[in-house]
């Protein structure tokens, strides 16, 4: 799915920009989030397996997004959030596992093997992107990443609440965190745009999920 342009041109502007796109893009706007179909009634428990399983393949292996920024961003003023959001992506990844295990297998749905093969093509998308060479593509994939985390954290908790499993707080880097790290970090029209283009690629591999997980809920029912 093609986002529309932001053009990510001053520092305090940069920062309001990508919590923007976040808000207006992620995850949290997506139809399927939006709807609560996801969350609410007889199909849930065949959802959340499903949303479980596919978040861990996109998101469960390491190294993962954050970890591949860590390695390339050599911004002092980023280096305790990528530690800080490593750490806390560590355990999210852990909670992962947990959901996974107590979901059982994937439900069966019509079209299995072209799901796969999306899902792993979205997995290596998101490899490449977070490996890119362009300096502030990585970290700008990693700060979508921990913000739009937020609404997908909500699926997780709802899919721990209706498994009966209990996942630990999240401890990524929080939203005025992760403002200031733009703030700091934004100091060239050049970087700002690397930052941008990689947030807005990840927000896009997260909404293709969505699609994905929402067609898959809708071949269930055919």
């Amino acid at each position: 799915m093609t986002l529309p342009r932001t053009d990510f041109a001053e520092p305090r502007n940069s920062a309001e920009l990508l919590v923007s796109l976040v808000r207006n893009e992620g995850s949290a706007a997506h139809p399927l989030l939006l709807s609560r179909i996801l969350l609410d009634g007889p199909a849930a428990a065949r959802n959340f397996a499903d949303a479980v399983h596919y978040l861990t393949e996109l998101h469960g292996r390491h190294p993962g997004v954050i970890d591949y920024a860590a390695e390339r961003e050599r911004h002092p003023a980023a280096q305790d959030w990528l530690q800080a959001a490593a750490i806390g992506f560590t355990e999210e990844r852990a909670a992962l596992t947990q959901l996974v295990v107590a979901a059982g297998p994937l439900p069966s749905t019509p079209g299995q093997a072209e799901s796969e093969a999306a899902v792993i093509q979205q997995a290596h998308a998101l490899d490449m992107l977070a490996q890119s060479d362009r300096h502030g593509t990585a970290l700008g994939a990693a700060l979508a990443l921990v913000l739009d985390w937020k609404a997908v954290r909500s699926v997780l908790d709802a899919a721990s609440a209706r498994l009966g499993t209990h996942l630990p707080a999240c401890t990524l880097p929080d939203e005025q965190e992760t403002r200031a790290v733009m703030l700091a970090v934004a100091d060239t029209g050049r970087i700002d745009r690397a930052i941008g283009f990689g947030a807005r690629q990840m927000l896009a591999q997260h909404r293709g999920l969505w699609d994905l997980l929402d067609a898959r809920r809708a071949a269930r029912r055919a």
